[in-house]
């Protein structure tokens, strides 16, 4: 290694960065994912196999500021450094990535993701617990995608008075961890409208793979009584900010100033409302004060029954 940082292969942070990608997602598991894709080689010896255009394309996360060619060179200089790539190869060109890329499709990343997105902050990560539950939260992002006819086809552009937008727009709603900002579950959708493209209908594919452990932060966008209700069967804590103009859902409900409530129980709506499980537990509660903020209110497993409230 010289004082430049250079090793045998290229950078040492090259190597460090595509090693703790390595690490983090074993050959085995692109592999189970291009296999259960349908996206095996399609002949022995190709300069880009699926393997290769799977950690390529996470490499292009790594690497954002560099083009196609230079984010090849690095992986494939890495690569060889491992032994892990045949030394008369040599680094693709743009126009046979573009190509390796189609044939790969979205599915294998689709299957990684599933399989290694997890919670990743320890015991000892500042923000990462409060009491048993691990802090997550659920929110939504868009960004733009090139502009083909097969993006605009599938994700629409928004237009305003002058036509439409330069480029379509993709929508994706993520559960995400809070101290590290790992994202472990995500649905993405059309963001220029459509059924099924709004955050709400998008996050609703998402609650019914929460934890027990998790404490599901939510801000007012994502509150429907269903959608409440399908979080809670999962046995999650929750804590979701609502309109003013909202439905009370039960004793445990205190205002959080003119923005709006936040309620975190798991009860019933009454009589007169819809189905929510209610299955008796330890209780547990715990309010904070801060600016802008009179209450937080989080009450595990309490029933209005069992403290003698009404809803």
């Amino acid at each position: 290694m010289t004082q430049t940082g250079v090793v045998a292969g290229g950078l040492l942070t090259d190597w460090v960065s595509l090693g703790v990608l390595a690490s983090s997602v074993p050959r085995d598991v692109v592999d189970e994912a291009i296999a259960e894709a349908g996206k095996g080689a399609r002949r022995a010896r190709g300069k880009l196999p699926p393997h290769v255009m799977v950690y390529f394309v996470m490499a292009l996360a790594l690497f954002a500021d560099d083009d196609y060619e230079e984010v090849a060179a690095r992986l494939t200089e890495t690569l060889r450094g491992w032994d892990c790539w045949e030394t008369d190869w040599e680094t693709p060109t743009r126009g046979g990535i573009t190509q390796a890329r189609q044939r790969l499709g979205p599915e294998p990343l689709a299957g990684v993701f599933a399989q290694v997105a997890v919670p990743v902050a320890g015991l000892d990560t500042a923000g990462a617990f409060f009491g048993t539950w691990r802090l997550m939260s659920v929110d939504g992002m868009e960004w733009d995608v090139p502009d083909t006819a097969a993006n605009r086809e599938a994700f629409g552009s928004r237009g305003g008075s002058e036509g439409p937008g330069a480029y379509p727009k993709v929508r994706l709603v993520t559960v995400s961890e809070c101290a590290s900002h790992a994202a472990v579950l995500a649905a993405t959708g059309p963001a220029a409208g459509g059924k099924g493209g709004g955050e709400q209908s998008l996050a609703r594919r998402l609650l019914p793979q929460l934890e027990e452990d998790w404490l599901l932060l939510a801000d007012r966008n994502f509150y429907c009584f269903k959608d409440w209700c399908t979080a809670a069967d999962t046995g999650a804590a929750l804590a979701w900010r609502s309109s003013p103009t909202s439905a009370c859902l039960s004793w445990s409900c205190w205002r959080t100033g003119p923005t709006g409530r936040c309620w975190s129980t798991r009860r019933s709506r009454g009589t007169g409302g819809l189905p929510c499980s209610a299955r008796p537990a330890a209780a547990s509660s715990w309010s904070r004060t801060g600016p802008g903020m009179s209450g937080w209110s989080s009450t595990r497993s309490r029933t209005a029954t069992e403290t003698g409230t009404t809803t």
